[in-house]
């Protein structure tokens, strides 16, 4: 990716390495694009639309703030959904008709960071073409854009923009997720871990609406509480009330409820591979699974690949990162796909992830088979997963390297059919993950330590 940009946007510590002026610049670059040749997209008279949501973190309020300000600077409108989900973005996008969609969220970081996640008019990640050029303007560049001076044009009068609230955006994403229920959750007791993030209101009004008895936790956002010990990195946490309060099932989401993972009835962890298979199952025997195919990363557990062979589902892999699994469903149209991590995405519904989608879609499946969560995922099997992060100075160089590129080859000869080694470099940090699955953790632990002093010991490496 880009020099600000990763793969899940520009994400940073508050006013360290993503600061105000960057939001405004981005937001400016957005106001003026939209309506220029260079977007492809421009109508006479047309008004740029941009609509912006936020998680709860302090400073997503001077984020937002900075990106209206660019936005309007450049003559664009900037409708305002306040603090609501990523997915609940995503909709209203391509709902309303904007001209994209702004996301002011760090996911499931602490909450001195924060980030700007960008999706197009359709609700799709924004194309790095954008991106590359978000990231020329951010250095000063204006080569290639068609205007005089050393900045974009700043509108005045009437062409200034105007800063309009759209709460009753993230109000009719709440209608639209109820209205995807197909049954009652009537009778079902259900708890909720919403981070203390973006889905603390809307998880719980939606579950409450389909029926459920909803048991809440970490629903009291103070702009610096997000996801500190709470939501799906701290599973735990859910785990151990679903089991105090005898639930019938729990969903844990993220800082921005664009993913989930889940906690059956004993307590026990329910990941982004189980939920991958109980969706691929249940839409094949509808007769519902185009393709008949599943899409994964190259970091799902082999048990979820031996899982989906023993029910006769196909399935592809593709590099870590939602968008590059919505990219793979989006050109072979397939309709469900994501990752270990909880990022579950069904095109029928949504073009991202959205964990209170699939918390509805997953109780579906529990009420439509007449099963307990636990019954519906037992067939994966997971495979004991031990992964290092080695600091590295040359991602490339490591990934290249004849002796390490052999050594990875012959660990995963000798590991055969019963698991493997996985090497990859981190999109973001100057890291190499070393992961291996095998039988057992003792085994995993031997090859990991063993490729991770190869990686540290070659030269140029730190």
């Amino acid at each position: 990716m880009g020099k600000y940009f990763g793969t899940d946007g520009f994400r940073g510590e508050a006013n360290v390495t993503l600061k105000g002026e960057h939001a405004f610049k981005v937001g400016r670059f957005l106001g003026w694009y939209y309506g220029s040749n260079l977007s492809g997209y421009p109508v006479p008279g047309h008004r740029t639309k941009v609509v912006i949501g936020k998680d709860t973190r302090r400073s997503s309020y001077m984020f937002e703030y900075a990106l209206a300000a660019g936005l309007t600077a450049s003559g664009a409108d900037a409708y305002i959904m306040h603090v609501t989900t990523t997915p609940s973005v995503s909709y209203i996008t391509r709902l309303d008709d904007f001209d994209c969609g702004v996301m002011i969220s760090a996911s499931h970081n602490a909450f001195h960071d924060n980030g700007i996640k960008l999706v197009n008019r359709w609700g799709e990640k924004m194309d790095d073409e954008t991106i590359a050029l978000i990231e020329k303007y951010l250095d000063g560049d204006l080569s290639g854009f068609g205007v005089e001076g050393d900045d974009l044009p700043l509108a005045t009068g009437r062409d200034i923009g105007q800063i309009i609230d759209h709460a009753a955006g993230r109000n009719r994403y709440v209608g639209y997720l109820i209205s995807l229920a197909t049954l009652s959750f009537k009778q079902l007791r259900i708890g909720l871990d919403c981070a203390n993030g973006a889905g603390w209101m809307i998880a719980k009004s939606v579950f409450d609406a389909l029926g459920a008895k909803t048991y809440v936790i970490n629903n009291s956002p103070d702009g610096t509480n997000i996801n500190d010990g709470a939501g799906s990195t701290h599973i735990e946490v859910l785990q151990r009330f679903v089991r105090e309060n005898q639930l019938d099932v729990g969903f844990a989401f993220d800082g921005d409820a664009d993913r989930c993972l889940a906690v059956d009835e004993n307590g026990e962890v329910v990941s982004g591979d189980h939920i991958l298979y109980i969706f691929g199952t249940a839409l094949k025997a509808k007769g519902q699974l185009t393709n008949n195919t599943v899409v994964a990363t190259v970091m799902s557990n082999l048990g979820l690949f031996r899982a989906l062979d023993e029910a006769g589902i196909d399935y592809e892999k593709t590099t870590v990162g939602d968008r590059y699994v919505y990219e793979c469903m989006l050109k072979n149209g397939h309709c469900v796909g994501g990752e270990q991590s909880g990022h579950i995405i069904l095109s029928k519904y949504a073009t991202t992830g959205d964990g209170i989608l699939t918390a509805i879609k997953l109780t579906e499946c529990m009420l439509g088979a007449k099963k307990k969560l636990s019954e519906l995922a037992a067939p994966v099997k997971i495979y004991p997963q031990v992964l290092e992060n080695v600091r590295v100075t040359d991602k490339n160089a490591v990934m290249e390297d004849p002796a390490i590129l052999a050594r990875a080859d012959a660990i995963n000869a000798e590991l055969g059919g019963n698991g493997r080694l996985l090497l990859r470099p981190s999109g973001t940090e100057p890291l190499i993950r070393v992961m291996v699955e095998a039988k057992d953790e003792a085994t995993c632990r031997r090859y990991v330590d063993e490729m991770a002093a190869l990686v540290k010991n070659k030269a140029g490496l730190a």
